[in-house]
């Protein structure tokens, strides 16, 4: 199953030292388009994320072929989002991974399966990898500047029995 990621779920698991948890999902890999790499890499040198990605050999760059879907994409989303979304669907990619409202909904309206940084985490409770979920949100949260609602932060804990 191919893979196709976005920054967000990169650099939040990179903020709180989890980012081998995509590799240990994904054991495959994952793909990334260029303006993705460009985010995390190159404007984000010296941030969570940029050098683990940079010296992976478990994350691809993949440059994306069609640029009319990049473009419709990018009226409501930015282009690391339009990227992902376009190349997800020129590999058929079974999973996206994207945490943004707005991004999220323009994958599901193309039939991608979209999973996101909670998600992951919510994962890695479920199997074992972490300890604890709210643990791993506060961090995500406080350390990493990681927004997300209160609803979301609930949901999850329920979820794995942590609520």
């Amino acid at each position: 199953m191919k893979i196709v990621s976005n920054a967000s779920v990169l650099i939040g698991l990179s903020s709180i030292g989890k980012l081998f948890l995509v590799r240990e999902r994904f054991p495959q890999g994952i793909l990334i388009p260029e303006a993705v790499r460009r985010e995390v890499i190159d404007e984000g040198e010296g941030r969570p994320g940029a050098r683990e990605i940079s010296e992976s050999k478990w994350i691809k760059v993949r440059k994306v072929a069609d640029k009319r879907i990049v473009g419709l994409l990018l009226t409501e989303l930015d282009k690391g989002e339009a990227e992902a979304i376009a190349l997800a669907r020129e590999v058929g990619a079974g999973v996206i991974l994207l945490d943004e409202r707005d991004a999220r909904r323009a994958a599901k309206r193309m039939n991608l399966k979209v999973l996101g940084t909670v998600g992951v985490l919510i994962w890695a409770k479920k199997v074992g990898k972490v300890g604890s979920l709210k643990e791993e949100l506060n961090a995500l949260r406080d350390h990493g500047k990681f927004r997300f609602g209160q609803l979301i932060y609930e949901n999850a804990l329920r979820e794995v029995g942590e609520l």
